[in-house]
């Protein structure tokens, strides 16, 4: 991307270091304004699932593309959550100006005519001249933004997803070269399979990883019960360790009767490690995605359903439309409605058209 410098030392902070906030974050120093991004999780590499990455034949802007070019090296695939952040991280952590801070919770959101700012809960204050909400599905930020509509909304079911290593699955099982996406067949449930390459971008049958993503709406009770779920609103996942005994074996046992090799063999892995997470799906249309010098991007602006297979791409969107228009009006609270007029409708329609999933599915 050939820079293209913004005259005044304009300033932006940017909570959360996920993929949204670090592609925000990138954009905008690459058009030079000064960024300091902020992270609550700590340094240490996170894992994920599968992201749908197209190859940005849709892109039109130097920045979109530019964007592309990181995260999916030009091609069309499934992508390990993980790589991708990693290409991210690198890249934001060697740009001079941007400056990464982990381990750094925001308590507070404020803003004036003249700047917006964050308190953290070590009494920090980080401010700037325009503030990006990046911080996901239970963002801080959108309470600010949009107090009448502050939550995501449980879609009445989960999702179990994992990650295995393909040489844990028995050799007769391993999908040859090039498998692409899989949707097995499991008697009313659902599932998405799929194979990335390995932690060490091995492509190799037998060094590639096995991702499956089981959709299930039967697990609701136990989401309440163990607070992941209270009212409406998901307060958090449940991790392997913390999956009841009994329920995994009962999830090993329908497992067993749903679904093909390889795909079982990976689950049972998943199971018998516990090394899986049960994430219970929200969804989030918005309403506005700006006020004042504050706007949202990624999951903390919407959050659609994982089928639509749409929110990473719109997360990249949301970032190199937000930079396109700051480049254009060099002025921030202009910039930001032209990023409000030109994703709110777009984003809005991509929720909604995997809601009649959910409201089969979930309930």
């Amino acid at each position: 991307m050939n820079k293209q410098l913004i005259e005044s030392e304009t300033s932006v902070v940017v909570v959360g270091a996920s993929l949204a906030g670090l592609m925000t974050g990138i954009a905008l120093a690459n058009a030079g304004l000064n960024v300091t991004i902020v992270e609550r999780a700590g340094a240490e590499r996170r894992s994920g699932a599968g992201l749908q990455v197209n190859n940005g034949e849709r892109d039109i802007s130097t920045t979109a593309k530019y964007l592309r070019k990181i995260t999916s090296g030009g091609s069309s695939s499934v992508e390990a959550w993980s790589s991708i952040e990693a290409r991210l991280r690198r890249e934001a952590q060697t740009n001079p100006q941007i400056d990464l801070r982990f381990n750094t919770r925001i308590q507070a959101v404020h803003q004036n005519d003249e700047a917006a700012w964050v308190i953290t809960d070590k009494g920090e204050k980080f401010s700037g001249d325009m503030l990006i909400g990046a911080d996901g599905y239970r963002s801080t930020v959108r309470r600010h933004v949009a107090p009448d509509h502050p939550d995501a909304t449980f879609a009445g079911y989960l999702i179990w997803v994992a990650m295995v290593d393909e040489q844990n699955i028995p050799k007769q099982y391993r999908p040859g070269p090039n498998p692409g996406l899989a949707m097995p067949n499991g008697n009313g449930d659902f599932l998405l399979g799929f194979v990335v390459a390995g932690a060490d971008g091995s492509c190799t049958v037998g060094q590639r990883r096995l991702g499956w993503a089981w959709y299930d709406n039967t697990q609701n009770d136990l989401l309440r019960q163990l607070g992941c779920v209270k009212g409406n609103v998901v307060q958090h996942s449940l991790t392997g360790a913390d999956i009841p005994t009994e329920t995994l074996a009962n999830l090993s046992k329908k497992a067993k009767q749903r679904w093909s090799q390889p795909w079982l063999a990976a689950i049972e892995h998943s199971i018998q490690t516990r090394n899986l997470v049960a994430t219970p799906i929200v969804e989030y249309v918005p309403e506005v995605l700006v006020q004042g010098r504050i706007a949202l991007v990624g999951d903390a602006a919407h959050v659609p359903n994982p089928l639509t297979a749409s929110g990473f791409n719109a997360s990249l969107e949301d970032a190199a439309t937000l930079t396109d228009c700051f480049i254009k009006e060099n002025d921030v609270t202009e910039a930001l409605l032209q990023y409000q007029s030109r994703r709110l409708k777009q984003v809005r329609q991509i929720v909604q058209s995997g809601q009649s999933f959910s409201r089969s599915f979930g309930r």
